[in-house]
């Protein structure tokens, strides 16, 4: 068995729960989006199933191969059309509750993936 050290990097998900999600040593309470680089405070709150491709501009100009879509306790399902238009750009798409997002999350940038996140706190 080989034994590696955990990579960690300044958007690992330290802990999550229903209020809120430790990036790095940063504890946030608001919704927020993020890339292996970079952190977009400002994310605004919005209803899922309104989401558009332009809502995700800033996460798309990092060229991610794929976006995950963290959507609070539950899991909500945005437009089919928003999944489409991704599915085009050639990002894929993949819809969970923000706790399985976070998980995924880590296990993609430790693996050096190039992917981004949306994480909606309830």
């Amino acid at each position: 068995m080989k034994i590696t050290r955990d990579q960690v990097s300044n958007v690992t998900i330290r802990h999550v729960d229903s209020g809120s999600i430790r990036v790095g040593d940063e504890l946030l309470h608001e919704s927020f989006a993020l890339t292996a680089g970079e952190i977009f405070r400002d994310w605004p709150a919005c209803d899922v199933g309104k989401l558009t491709k332009a809502d995700f501009a800033p996460l798309i100009a990092s060229n991610p191969e794929m976006i995950l879509l963290g959507t609070g306790s539950t899991t909500a399902y945005p437009p089919r059309e928003l999944v489409f238009s991704l599915a085009r750009a050639g990002i894929g798409l993949e819809v969970m509750d923000t706790a399985a997002a976070c998980r995924t999350l880590n296990i993609l940038v430790a693996d050096d993936r190039k992917v981004a996140a949306v994480l909606i706190l309830d």
